[in-house]
């Protein structure tokens, strides 16, 4: 059984709060792409989860996001005889802000409902997902969503598509950022920016897609906090717009940038211009069901 695990960009991300318990509330719109890793899983009967990687990972198995969530997955059901081989394809880059590591743990819940017959909802499998990690309850469904709190509490809005002709292109810089680094310095910047926003997005498909795609919209707080410590990023956010997207955004805590060009034709050249500066590249769009 093959599942196929869709990363995600942030179109709007704003820092809203520290709380008590150290965490920050965000607000952002999740959006998963049409790239990522792919995973195959087929059953055991002696109760052993096995995982293995199509390129050796710099970590123990069990640390890996695809065991946990294999792990709580069987736990929450109360069946510990539950087994399974898994494989992944990862291509996925590490600390690139793109949720590869969610994303696949969120397809391992996904396939493994299946393959066990245990015939979870979504909204189950989302509750499981949000003690592995903020990011994949929403990368459980994927499409588009509005995300608060640490990004657990979600509203699902109808998925958005670029319009047409236009091409999504993400690259990561040779650098990643540490979560750490990304917090500090950021900006908090209280309720009001990310209401309004969402008051902005009222009305129909054509019109919250109009102004969510808007470059004037796109936002990351991060920038702020981000850019001088990893000036790799920045540049490459500048060579976007220097190469001519309609937009471009860093996403998430870092270091991946993702630009919207008008065509494939000036996406593909962004893309050669950018090759020698990135450690992944694609050219995609915009992923849902």
């Amino acid at each position: 059984m093959k599942e196929f695990a869709p990363a995600k960009i942030n179109l709007f991300l704003d820092v809203i709060r520290k709380r008590d318990d150290g965490y920050h509330d965000l607000g952002t719109v999740f959006q998963t792409v049409d790239v990522g890793d792919t995973l195959e899983f087929s059953s055991r009967d002696d109760g052993e989860i096995h995982l293995e990687y199509s390129n050796p990972q710099e970590y123990p198995m069990e640390s890996d996001l695809v065991y946990k969530a294999a792990v709580a997955l069987r736990s929450h059901v109360g069946n510990n005889d539950l087994g399974a081989d898994i494989f992944l394809d990862k291509i996925m880059p590490l600390g690139a802000g793109l949720g590869g590591g969610s994303a696949d743990a969120a397809a391992a819940l996904r396939a493994l409902n299946r393959l066990w017959e245990l015939r979870l909802p979504p909204a189950e499998l989302e509750r499981i997902g949000a003690k592995l990690g903020a990011d994949v309850p929403f990368l459980v469904r994927g499409g588009t969503a509005f995300a608060e709190g640490i990004g657990e509490q979600l509203s699902f809005l109808e998925p958005l598509d670029l319009p047409a002709g236009k091409v999504l292109l993400i690259a990561t810089p040779h650098d990643s950022v540490p979560t750490k680094d990304a917090y500090a310095g950021v900006p908090k910047s209280g309720p009001d920016r990310w209401e309004n926003y969402k008051e902005s997005c009222v009305g129909n498909k054509a019109a919250r897609e109009a102004f969510i795609l808007d470059p004037k919209s796109l936002f990351n707080a991060f920038e702020v906090s981000v850019f001088p410590k990893h000036p790799l990023v920045a540049s490459m956010k500048e060579k976007f717009l220097d190469l001519g997207a309609e937009a471009a955004l860093m996403s998430g805590s870092g270091a991946s940038v993702f630009g919207i060009f008008a065509d494939r034709s000036s996406a593909q050249s962004a893309a050669e211009a950018l090759q020698p500066y990135s450690r992944y590249l694609a050219l995609t769009k915009f992923w849902h069901t």
